[in-house]
């Protein structure tokens, strides 16, 4: 039985992961860095420690300051969120040496899953569908204009410990890959330490479709259905819903079946989810695994009623899932934004003094904030501050709860994305769901350029 938590990361999900834990009468355990002092994470949990500076290196993941701290408060576990040490094998697997519970999946799984050459071959194994691209690591340039011939423009260049659109970038020409391939090998080595990389084919006019997934460890492994999560900036996603109203219900319980029967192979528990690129004609391909909750959990939750954190920390201590397949249905239509620091039209991260924060309230409204009044938005950290998320009794009703929430939504003293937000939710090709992960490129940017 799992009675405290210590919280390895910060902001809107250390507090949602702090809800949770409320109600489960679990006590929390936050660490902060110097910079995160007087967020309202740090208040919200039952004890708090001081982690380091503002810089990650030296704060959120310092894995071996977390586990000192984590065995001085005496918890039972460690939740690590996303981002930062969520899909650090390493890490997990200190944890493990401690006597704590990491509440994910085992260290051997996101070992696998964080190499995406490796992750791409035990997919291809399990019978996924994968993108025509390179088996193995490129190593020179050389080697990888072969590539690129063989496989045939364009093609996408992508970093095999990269995440978060860092090392991943479109190539068109011969001339554009010689200078891609050294600037991401370099990139990927700074950002993660490895400079791996490889190549797919670009899918044309691709959709970014995920399935949401649990699995016990008794071997019972459910989904939680599907979510859109196509309009991206950079790479980064920036509206998520669901369920998909492109997909057709065969291409659904395909998708499914494959996400499941690959989780199974690998012998996955806790929450995970598989990412998919889905061409006009509905063939999906296998993207990436993510051993951890997602940014998006809110959409899928809403859906199904079903609290994917709790279930996360019961599986963690033991507990069987306690539903079958049939137990789980869509209910209406979910959709999130994710509310960034950012210049609406250059994406560059505004930091700065919040003076004032409204958030829109209602039924069927959902705020998951990481700021709530005055505060100080860091440059040290993502720039996401929030997420909206409404729930609507079908994707037409959830569009105008979420215009109408955006036209309500405040956040004073900083420059946010919140005027592109509501730009999307009124965008007819948006409300029509006629969108591919090019809408931001060929849709959103263009009007910016005409005003």
């Amino acid at each position: 039985m799992i009675k405290k938590i210590l919280i390895a990361n910060r902001g809107e999900i250390a507090a949602r992961i702090i809800r949770t834990c409320n109600k489960m009468n679990i006590m929390t355990v936050a660490i902060y860095s110097e910079a995160d002092q007087k967020a309202d994470f740090v208040d919200m949990a039952d004890e708090s420690y001081l982690i380091g500076p503002p810089r990650v290196n030296e704060s959120y993941l310092n894995a071996d300051k977390i586990i000192s701290i984590a065995k001085q408060a005496n918890v039972d576990a460690i939740h690590p969120g996303y981002g930062f040490l969520s899909e650090s094998d390493v890490f997990a697997e200190q944890c493990e040496e401690q006597g704590i519970i990491f509440i994910g999946p085992p260290a051997s799984v996101i070992r696998e899953m964080g190499s995406k050459i490796l992750a791409r071959q035990l997919m291809e194994k399990a019978g996924v569908p994968t993108i025509p691209g390179t088996k193995n690591a490129i190593g020179t340039t050389e080697e990888a204009l072969i590539a690129a011939h063989n496989i045939g423009y364009p093609v996408m260049l992508k970093a095999s410990a990269g995440g978060g659109g860092i090392g991943m970038q479109v190539v068109n020409s011969d001339e554009e890959l010689i200078l891609a391939f050294e600037s991401n090998t370099k990139r990927a080595k700074t950002f993660f330490g490895n400079g791996d990389m490889f190549m797919e084919k670009k899918v044309e006019d691709a959709r970014h479709i995920e399935v949401q997934l649990l699995a016990d460890n008794t071997g019972n492994v459910l989904h939680l259905f599907e979510r859109d999560c196509s309009i991206q900036r950079r790479n980064q996603k920036v509206v998520e819903e669901a369920p998909s109203t492109f997909i057709t219900e065969k291409t659904r319980n395909q998708m499914t079946e494959a996400a499941i029967n690959a989780a199974r192979a690998l012998g996955y528990t806790n929450a995970g989810t598989i990412e998919f690129l889905v061409d006009s004609k509905e063939n999906f391909y296998f993207l990436e695994m993510n051993t951890r909750v997602q940014v998006e959990h809110p959409v899928s939750e809403e859906i199904t009623g079903i609290d994917i954190v709790k279930k996360q920390i019961l599986i963690a201590a033991g507990e069987p899932l306690g539903l079958s397949q049939e137990d789980i249905v869509i209910n209406g239509h979910a959709i999130e934004v994710r509310i960034y620091a950012e210049d609406p039209e250059t994406f560059l991260p505004s930091p700065g003094h919040v003076s004032q924060v409204i958030f829109p309230q209602g039924e069927h409204i959902r705020n998951e904030p990481a700021i709530t009044g005055t505060c100080d938005v860091t440059p040290f950290y993502d720039p996401m501050i929030a997420k909206l998320v409404v729930h609507g009794t079908d994707r037409q009703d959830a569009i105008s709860l979420l215009s109408e929430a955006l036209q309500a939504y405040k956040v004073e003293g900083i420059k946010t994305n919140l005027p592109m937000l509501k730009r999307i939710a009124e965008d007819e090709i948006f409300r029509k769901g006629n969108v591919t992960t090019a809408y931001i490129q060929d849709h959103y940017l263009p009007t910016i350029k005409a005003k």
